[in-house]
């Protein structure tokens, strides 16, 4: 059976639905395997470096194209086996069919392209340095599903690989805590009792806290990082893997401060993560948020671990530096700008933070 060709499909330089033969030899940020065809570039979800695969063009762009994985011909010698039956169906994941040391290498040569290809940088990516758990690490997710048919049960769980809209259910997650997956099949329960009720699709809430499950985004959550405790809302973002969170703290707080800088600014700041545990390290901290009630547990947890030192302002860090950032220190001190990459900013505000650095305005 022929397939149909789609409106707007290009057909050049391959044909719809045409087969091809190609050895994966990267992959993209994404996740995809990429591979060459005279070397016109292929895009292929789900194979890997040193796969020979079949693959099926679905789509043709100005420079390269895009093709759904058929067969593994030969396979890699780093593909391993998924810890999670629904991988590849479920969009979730993305490498669980690497070996965890290869995942590692690839994420840092990902951090090199992109630092070359989006910001101009050409520096040096120190290796990725490894989670004490590659999976049930996770202390929040949130399965969505969308609205109930009469009488059925909703799938509850995330998009599917590939789709923007169509849900995947996913009973237990292997990347979760274990104590969000058992509880779990209760929350699931829950959806279906009040089907009925829902009139569009919605997103149910899982946050580990304390050896205990929050599925209210208004309750307070607990995370405890080395010497400090954190509360925020559960529904308000945290970094989610918590088992880093001790090496990661203690890394950006000897990088940040290897220098000499006395004073530190943290956009994006959040509830006061790496403002807080960096503080030891500065004689004054600064963090700015663009959430008022983040800033608000800032100042919060700020308080409640004897840190007196921190300030934080509500204000958005992504358009531009705030005012109280120059009024911050003395004059001929020394800054430091820590920002992660965010989606509003991406590495602008990176570019902003170095440059204020080096700045010496009159104060």
């Amino acid at each position: 059976m022929t397939a149909t060709i789609p409106k707007g499909f290009h057909p050049e330089p391959f044909s719809y639905h045409q087969e091809l033969e190609l050895d994966i030899d990267a992959l993209s940020n994404a996740g995809d395997g990429i591979g060459r065809v005279d070397g016109w570039v292929v895009f292929v979800p789900f194979a890997l470096p040193g796969d020979r695969v079949k693959a099926r063009v679905w789509r043709n762009d100005k420079n390269y194209s895009s093709a759904d994985l058929v067969e593994i011909i030969n396979p890699s010698q780093d593909r391993v086996e998924p810890g999670c039956r629904l991988f590849g169906t479920c969009g979730g994941c993305q490498y669980q069919h690497l070996s965890y040391d290869r995942q590692l290498l690839w994420k840092t040569r990902q951090v090199a392209d992109l630092l070359r290809l989006q910001a101009g940088l050409e520096l040096p990516v120190n290796p990725a340095i490894a989670s004490p758990r590659q999976y049930h690490y996770r202390s929040k997710i949130t399965p969505h599903f969308d609205k109930p048919k009469e009488g059925g049960k909703p799938a509850i769980g995330f998009l599917k690989a590939g789709s923007r809209r169509d849900v995947v259910d996913v009973p237990q997650c292997p990347i979760a805590m274990e104590c969000i997956n058992e509880a779990l099949p209760l929350a699931r329960k829950s959806v279906y009792q009040a089907a009925a009720r829902f009139k569009r699709g919605a997103t149910i809430l899982l946050r580990a806290s304390e050896g205990t499950v929050i599925t209210n985004n208004n309750a307070v959550a607990c995370e405890r990082v080395g010497d400090l405790e954190f509360h925020f809302l559960a529904g308000d973002f945290f970094q989610n893997n918590p088992f880093i969170l001790p090496l990661f703290t203690d890394y950006v707080a000897q990088q940040a401060s290897m220098d000499g800088e006395e004073f530190l600014v943290d956009a994006y700041c959040g509830s006061g993560l790496f403002a807080l545990s960096l503080a030891k390290k500065f004689k004054k901290v600064l963090g700015v948020e663009v959430s008022e009630t983040s800033a608000d547990w800032a100042r919060s947890n700020a308080r409640s671990n004897g840190i007196e030192h921190a300030e934080f302002l509500a204000a958005d860090a992504g358009h531009g530096i705030p005012d109280p950032v120059v009024r911050l220190r003395p004059r001929k001190s020394r800054l430091r700008f820590l920002q992660p990459s965010h989606p509003d900013t991406g590495f602008g505000g990176i570019r902003q933070g170095r440059v204020f650095r080096h700045r010496r305005p009159a104060l």
